[in-house]
């Protein structure tokens, strides 16, 4: 097999972070999605209807279809994330996050436009070697500035439930059953 000389580092991971999820998200999805159809049905905005389930698709296809696997490079002439190459020259900074296990490497560009490249790391030994190649070429950021998007992002992150809270409720709720049953 003929090794590229100009890949300096590559790797194969998700496309983007994937947690497999129950059907008790997709139950939140479809109760939050009805009760803001039903706010809007009452109060005249019908149009409204259109983006809330199609937001409520988006979500559903997301949560159920895993994502393909890729492979990214890192060359000498810039990075290579999923078949789309962004030269050295027109990128800044870069940072890590972490999502559903995965840690996320976001690349960004220089001003005007401030494109975000996510690429997923799968292992804390490749983040390692990832910063210590990158940071030749670009300027590291361990925390990154948030915007009032990203802000607002983690604070609505923050509000769906996640699977294992919610076993766990369902796991006490299941045992002060049982001792309730049990005293009468």
């Amino acid at each position: 097999m003929n090794e590229n000389p100009q890949v300096i580092f590559s790797w194969k991971a998700p496309l983007r972070p994937y947690k497999k999820r129950s059907g008790i998200i997709l139950r939140f999805y479809l109760t939050v999605a009805l009760l803001l159809s039903l706010i809007m049905f009452f109060f005249g905005d019908k149009i409204l209807l259109i983006p809330i389930w199609a937001l409520v698709f988006i979500f559903y296809v997301l949560t159920i279809t895993p994502p393909p696997e890729v492979e990214n490079k890192i060359t000498t002439f810039g990075v290579d994330a999923a078949g789309v190459t962004l030269r050295w020259e027109v990128l800044s900074h870069f940072y890590f996050g972490k999502r559903f296990g995965f840690y996320t490497l976001t690349i960004v560009s220089q001003s005007p436009y401030f494109y975000h490249a996510y690429l997923v790391v799968p292992t804390e030994e490749m983040k390692k070697k990832l910063i210590t190649i990158l940071s030749t070429h670009l300027l590291y950021q361990e925390t990154p500035h948030k915007t009032i998007t990203d802000k607002m992002l983690d604070w609505l992150s923050a509000l769906i439930p996640d699977e294992e809270e919610v076993f766990k409720e369902e796991g006490l709720q299941a045992v002060s059953e049982r001792l309730r049953r049990a005293s009468l």
